[in-house]
């Protein structure tokens, strides 16, 4: 598991959070929520007060990386890319997660490398790493000021022939008839738009592959928007299928094959394929190739 106990001896009677700091070479903040997480110990029972006075030997909560081989598509000093393959989370969402996309990061550039944007647990392809906190500041303000040229391929249900510019707002369903997971169109949702590019079409499945580019960065945004237009992304367990379907699957008791039947695919057929940027007046375009992944007379349910 890659949460263990790591012991420490405290010799002289010091602050907790400035130990956990120096030891884990966090900044203060860090080390103040990882106590708020009652992630440090002493006699079994966790410190929560962070500015407690502690001797003694005590355990800290530690993410220990396990790496499974997966080796960056391309690094430099300040940053790195991944091809963050389908079902792999990018960070764990519990003490019980046994691998993710951050077991790879901490294993090859350590604990200061950390994820700059993010990509849904099926979604597949680039995802970038700032390798140090000065990087990952700037990079951060790229993605957030929209200076990241972002396209993706998806797999959808039925025939595009002719682009699609979506402008259609997003908000956080708020509905109980409905999966609060689930995006909604609505009047009062935030601004988002996607370029919709048809690239290629099997009348024999009646799947089109196309090409999303999202100019706004909102949860599930190409998703939901091709849910909109009625083309729903193929293996989508969240938009396109029954209420219930998406509840089995969200609750781990959804079949392989009735996946296949209710969603035309075992994943979520969206990958993340280029990413464009401009970074300390140098400009970066990044293509992330996918093979026979996304054709329909290759793919293996």
């Amino acid at each position: 598991m890659p949460y263990i106990k790591q012991p420490f001896i405290i010799h002289r009677p010091t602050a907790l959070y400035a130990f956990v700091m120096k030891k884990l070479n966090i900044t203060m903040r860090e080390s103040q929520r990882l106590i708020d997480r009652a992630r440090v110990y002493q006699d079994g029972l966790p410190i929560l007060e962070k500015n407690a006075i502690i001797k003694g030997p005590i355990e800290i909560v530690v993410y220990e990386p396990c790496s499974r081989g997966l080796e960056p598509l391309f690094e430099e000093d300040d940053f790195a890319l991944f091809n963050k393959p389908s079902n792999v989370l990018v960070h764990p969402t519990s003490r019980q997660c046994d691998y993710s996309l951050l077991d790879e990061i901490l294993h090859h550039f350590g604990p200061n490398a950390h994820i700059v944007h993010r990509l849904d647990r099926e979604t597949s392809g680039l995802i970038m790493v700032a390798k140090n906190r000065d990087a990952e500041v700037i990079l951060k303000q790229l993605f957030e000021k929209r200076k990241v040229k972002k396209t993706y391929l998806a797999l959808v249900r039925g025939k595009l022939i002719e682009k699609i510019d979506i402008d259609a707002p997003l908000l956080n369903n708020q509905s109980y008839g409905n999966l609060k997971q689930r995006m909604i169109i609505d009047d009062n949702g935030k601004p988002s738009r996607t370029v919709i590019v048809p690239q290629r079409y099997w009348p024999k499945y009646d799947i089109s592959l196309v090409e999303a580019s999202p100019y706004t960065g909102r949860q599930h945004q190409i998703r939901a928007h091709l849910f909109h237009v009625k083309h729903p992304i193929l293996g989508d367990p969240i938009y396109g299928v029954p209420l219930e379907v998406s509840e089995a699957y969200l609750d781990g008791v959804l079949s392989h094959d009735e996946r296949i039947m209710q969603m035309g695919a075992t994943r979520l057929m969206l990958h993340a394929h280029t990413l464009s940027f401009e970074y300390k007046d140098k400009k970066y375009r990044f293509r992330s190739g996918v093979g026979s992944l996304f054709d329909p007379e290759k793919v293996k349910p």
